[in-house]
């Protein structure tokens, strides 16, 4: 076990990387407690919002990852620059993905259904960030010992096939699979050979003329949002708090519109 750990977690030149991991991790979770003290108005936290102008958490954010991202680029893989500057990118990237749905949808959707999309972007860029510390690579082909340089074009072509299957997921509507197959080979097959969910590229394309298809397509995807979509949703909201509930307009008078909470 600590073989294990000291090749694939905390061997020197990897410490950047897991720094980095942390701090992005950390970053989010540290972000999301002190938003939503500020959405219940308790505690000393408030928004900024210098001159009237709101100045979203995207804007430092993007500042520390490109002086991380160069800083790291700079730096290499080793020393106390290096660990600092992945540091920086760390917090600055938790920062940006936080607020992804805001930049997605260019409109202050953080409390909104949208917003759950940052979530989502947290989470995969977390494991992506787990799978590269813990060895998987897109290609690995230069890893490859003396005895198996031979086999390159094999490792090309795998490759390949296997970056196939990603567009292939993607165009069905399964980003998750398709970015994790990205790392981990042949992942995105199961997303690759199944049903393309309602509305994606392919169910348009492919499922115009099939009827049997689409509504095939349609129940499948309500099976498998109904079986796991709850418990998605119970996980979003215990780590980000749940967006707000609008309710239908009423014929009579109500109170003055406010906006939104603040943050």
């Amino acid at each position: 076990m600590g073989d294990w750990w000291y090749r694939n977690i905390s061997e020197p030149g990897k410490q950047p990387l897991l720094l980095a991991l942390l701090a992005f991790i950390g970053t989010f979770l540290v972000t999301r407690a002190v938003v939503r003290l500020i959405r219940a108005g308790r505690g000393p936290f408030r928004n900024v919002s210098p001159g009237g102008l709101h100045i979203h958490h995207v804007v430092p954010g993007v500042v520390l990852t490109v002086v991380g991202g160069f800083g790291s680029v700079g730096a290499g893989r080793h020393g106390l620059a290096a660990s600092v500057c992945a540091v920086v990118f760390g917090v600055g990237a938790g920062l940006v993905l936080d607020e992804f749905a805001l930049i997605l949808h260019l409109d202050d959707v953080y409390w909104s259904e949208q917003g759950r999309r940052s979530v989502e972007v947290v989470v995969l860029a977390g494991a992506l960030g787990l799978l590269v510390l813990l060895g998987y690579s897109p290609l690995g082909v230069n890893d490859l010992s003396g005895q198996q340089q031979s086999g390159r074009l094999a490792g090309a072509a795998t490759t390949l096939v296997n970056f196939l299957f990603v567009v292939i997921a993607l165009l069905k509507g399964k980003p998750r699979l398709a970015v994790l197959g990205v790392l981990v080979p042949f992942v995105a097959l199961f997303g690759a050979v199944r049903l393309a969910r309602p509305g994606s590229f392919w169910a348009r394309r492919m499922y115009g003329r099939r009827p049997r298809a689409r509504a095939r397509s349609a129940l499948r995807a309500g099976r498998h949002d109904r079986r796991w979509g709850k418990l998605r949703r119970w996980m979003q909201d215990l780590v980000a708090g749940a967006p707000d509930r609008r309710l239908p307009p009423s014929d009579g008078p109500g109170p003055p519109s406010g906006g939104g909470p603040e943050r």
